[in-house]
């Protein structure tokens, strides 16, 4: 039970860092918002063997060449162009000839995917924006995961001019989403161990497998680029962490790099469904034409914003809480609880069978909490059921039944010597179930 739970972490990661992107709009009004665009179907082959399509807008009445821009997705597989629409049609309207491609779903899953084959599709896109008529110098656009994917692409190729990310994360998959996860936690409301116990949870996956490039540090890639970057964040990014994502850019990109920050602004930098906020496309569009006209702005920085909590590394998983361990184990105690439970059961063995049946239970109680959060954690938060004491009652409920478990436990060991086989089972699962729900936080406030 508890590796399927582990196996839903990337539907709550990469809603961590995913792009949450309403398929049309335009940005708030500005003096740009209502150039005429046209757009072209185009499409691009991938490194293994696929074709993925995209969409060219620009300005319809543009005369010379213009700069070139490609939008990188964000997290989620088969993402198509419509989500990016937005922003193409914003930047187009700025000046720029801008591809809004498709993204791939074969070879990318919620428990697999490989970044630098992203960063390589996105350079293949780049090539087919370059062959544009009337296009200049092209950079790259990556949101979320894009920022950690559009870095790698521009230390690949010298086709790459400038590099603009929003929310680019500045530490390792793992790390910001269990900054995400907790946040999401934190704005329900909730307290005690629950909290370490879903960040367990996310360690658990990672070990297993489950967490796609968990670990990929984007710090040696932004310390190899060598093109001007305009990073931006929303000050109210509950997504990745704004503040220590821009000092890590700041730290390691070795040339000019411009920052910006967009006060109340969210992880998209989107003001609502269908609008971006004040100001970015236009950041956006003066940034890139004056790079593109080779007027490289000297690196700028606005002041970091409050960032509610700090990130926290997640260390790697000891050999004894490796996910064949602690899997294992669970199997092993809820088989001796069960083969106990389901026995018609003569006099004196009512303690073995409320530690049966309360431990059982409060494994399955744990195990459903930690399900519920991960399946129902998105962009917006996560949804925790009824709460009592800062605990969803479920989880607070197994708590009690571990308690009593535990309780449950120490009566049989006092009848050790003069139990039956089957008690012996029984207590000997209680003896291992108290480690483990000691592990998994049932046993702390």
């Amino acid at each position: 039970m508890m590796l399927a739970a582990a196996a839903l972490l990337a539907a709550s990661l990469h809603a961590p860092t995913g792009h949450d992107v309403p398929p049309t709009g335009h940005d708030a009004p500005s003096m740009s918002a209502d150039v005429p665009l046209t757009s072209a179907d185009v499409t691009f082959p991938t490194a293994d063997g696929q074709r993925l399509g995209g969409e060219v807008l620009r300005p319809a009445n543009a005369t010379g060449p213009l700069p070139g821009l490609l939008l990188v997705h964000g997290s989620g597989g088969g993402n198509s162009r419509r989500e990016l629409r937005a922003e193409a049609e914003a930047f187009a309207a700025r000046g720029m000839v801008v591809l809004a491609p498709d993204k791939r779903s074969a070879g990318y899953s919620k428990t697999h995917r490989d970044y630098g084959q992203l960063a390589d599709d996105a350079l293949a896109a780049l090539a087919v924006l370059r062959k544009q008529p009337g296009v200049g110098p092209a950079g790259l656009w990556g949101i979320s995961e894009g920022g950690w994917v559009a870095p790698i692409a521009a230390t690949r190729s010298k086709n790459v001019d400038f590099l603009v990310t929003v929310g680019g994360p500045g530490r390792t998959p793992l790390r910001t989403q269990v900054w995400n996860a907790t946040n999401k936690l934190d704005r329900a409301g909730v307290r005690g161990s629950l909290r370490d116990s879903y960040v367990t949870l996310h360690r658990l996956g990672a070990a297993a497998g489950l967490f796609p490039e968990a670990h990929y540090d984007p710090a040696p890639t932004l310390a190899r680029l060598t093109v001007p970057v305009l990073a931006m964040w929303g000050s109210e990014d509950n997504q990745v962490m704004p503040a220590e994502s821009a000092r890590s850019f700041r730290a390691n990109v070795p040339g000019s790099l411009t920052v910006k920050f967009f006060p109340g602004a969210a992880h998209s930098l989107h003001a609502g469904d269908d609008t971006l906020v004040p100001g970015y496309a236009d950041a956006v569009g003066s940034w890139v034409r004056a790079v593109a006209h080779g007027t490289v702005p000297p690196s700028s920085t606005e002041p970091d914003p409050a960032q509610a909590a700090l990130s926290v590394d997640t260390p790697p998983s000891a050999w004894w809480e490796s996910w064949p361990m602690l899997l294992g184990g669970m199997a092993l105690i809820l088989l001796g609880f069960l083969a106990y439970a389901v026995r018609r059961l003569g006099a004196g063995a009512r303690g073995g069978r409320v530690l049966a049946v309360t431990g059982g239970l409060s494994m399955a109680g744990a195990v459903y909490t930690l399900m519920s959060l991960l399946m129902t954690s998105n962009g917006d938060g996560i949804t925790t059921g009824p709460m009592l004491l800062g605990r969803p009652v479920t989880w607070l409920s197994a708590q009690l039944l571990a308690t009593a478990a535990t309780a449950a436990t120490v009566v049989c060991l006092t009848r050790w010597r003069t139990a039956s086989a089957r008690l012996r089972v029984v207590t000997a699962a209680g003896v291992f179930f108290v480690p483990w729900a000691l592990y998994w936080g049932l046993l702390l406030p």
